[in-house]
């Protein structure tokens, strides 16, 4: 028989196995937080077999239409000129930049819409409290409301406040020294279609990449130890950027001072979310949720698509819930661990401490992006190694 399903958490996980779900006849409920959809968001790709999940989801056409149309990736010295160029088409494979380059919430709004029609979608209202039975779970929402669900899938991100109710205390995470902030601001004349990346000394680097609305993605990162920035309230998280980017600069005077006027601020000190076990019981976990990578693996919506896939798809495929969490489970591990493999030196490594330490990174990036030695970049920035079979789904 058709199962019940509720899914928490409307971004881009949720709502491909909500399509998904749906497609085969569940009957699927899905309950986010926010008011209504968010469209917000920062640049992401979509690389391998991820790729290949949009692909069957009928939305690789959608999807790079509606990509942001950066071109490639340039790191630049203070003055604005070039020291590495990566460009999108310089090679057989994706690069920093890959071919479905895609504003955070453009995907998740293209399987919004994909899903939408079939599925219930329950906007500002969140799930209070379960009590997972033999058959069935029990779940209370904050809108006062209980229902029971053949099965709960938890796709809510890196902070999941469910995923800690459920399996409390079982998230180990792996800090990268990393501290980054994103946000919108308004773009110039200058600003062309490239990822132009900048290195400041003391481990600092200032982003900025294009979009399709007529503005400019900025992005902000330091290499440091975690110290509890990412709880503070945002006032003190935009005064503390402004004291470390201080005489940083290149472009950062103006990004500074856009920031104050963003109305997309995110701000977050990268963990990686390491968990014994994805499920219990009737509840499981996907996405982020459930092993967020961290923007330095570069594939962090390219295991979002592929895992809520796997997971929809071998719940639709019959036999018992636990036998179906079990096989995503076993499917999906192997890619999550390769994904998260990203050495902590890594974010040091792009982050040099002294103008020396940029000099010797751009010349071992223009030797990576010179002719013979670009398909061997590129690789660099490739899908991770190990990747689902989908033939399994055929």
């Amino acid at each position: 028989m058709p199962r019940r399903v509720l899914i928490t958490g409307a971004s881009i996980a949720g709502n491909t196995a909500a399509a998904v779900l749906a497609r085969e006849g569940c009957e699927v409920v899905v309950v986010e937080r926010a008011p209504a959809f968010r469209d917000g968001g920062q640049n992401i790709d979509v690389r391998g077999v991820g790729r290949e999940v949009i692909r069957r989801l009928e939305l690789e056409v959608a999807a790079l239409e509606h990509g942001t149309g950066e071109q490639g990736t340039v790191w630049v010295n203070e003055d604005g000129s070039e020291a590495a160029r990566f460009a999108v088409g310089d090679t057989g494979s994706d690069g920093p930049t890959a071919e479905m380059e895609i504003l955070r919430g453009d995907l998740a709004r293209l399987l919004y819409d994909r899903a939408k029609g079939s599925a219930e979608y329950r906007f500002d209202d969140r799930i209070a409290a379960i009590d997972d039975g033999p058959n069935e779970a029990q779940v209370t929402f904050a809108s006062g409301t209980t229902e029971a669900f053949d099965v709960v899938i938890v796709a809510e991100g890196v902070g999941s406040q469910t995923r800690e109710l459920v399996f409390k205390g079982e998230n180990d995470p792996r800090w990268m020294d990393m501290t980054i902030a994103y946000f919108t601001i308004p773009r110039i004349a200058g600003d062309d279609r490239m990822w132009r990346w900048y290195n400041a000394p003391g481990r600092r680097s200032v982003s900025l990449r294009p979009d399709r609305r007529g503005t400019t993605r900025a992005m902000l990162s330091i290499s440091k130890a975690p110290e509890g920035e990412q709880d503070w309230h945002v006032d003190r998280q935009k005064a503390f950027l402004r004291d470390c980017f201080a005489g940083a600069g290149w472009e950062t005077p103006r990004i500074l001072a856009a920031m104050d006027t963003t109305d997309d601020f995110y701000f977050d000190v990268l963990r990686q979310v390491r968990m014994p076990r994805w499920s219990s019981g009737h509840v499981v976990l996907t996405g982020d949720a459930a092993w967020c990578a961290t923007p330095l693996a570069g594939i962090g919506a390219t295991l979002a698509v592929t895992g809520a896939y796997v997971l929809a798809e071998e719940l639709v495929r019959g036999g018992s819930v636990e036998a179906a969490l079990e096989a995503y489970e076993t499917q999906m591990r192997p890619m999550v661990e390769d994904g998260q493999g990203v050495p902590k030196i890594a974010p040091r490594l792009m982050h040099p401490k002294s103008r020396l330490g940029i000099s010797l990174l751009h010349g071992v990036l223009g030797v990576a992006s010179s002719n013979l030695m670009r398909d061997l970049a590129a690789k660099l920035f490739s899908s991770p190694g190990t990747e689902v079979d989908l033939s399994r789904y055929a």
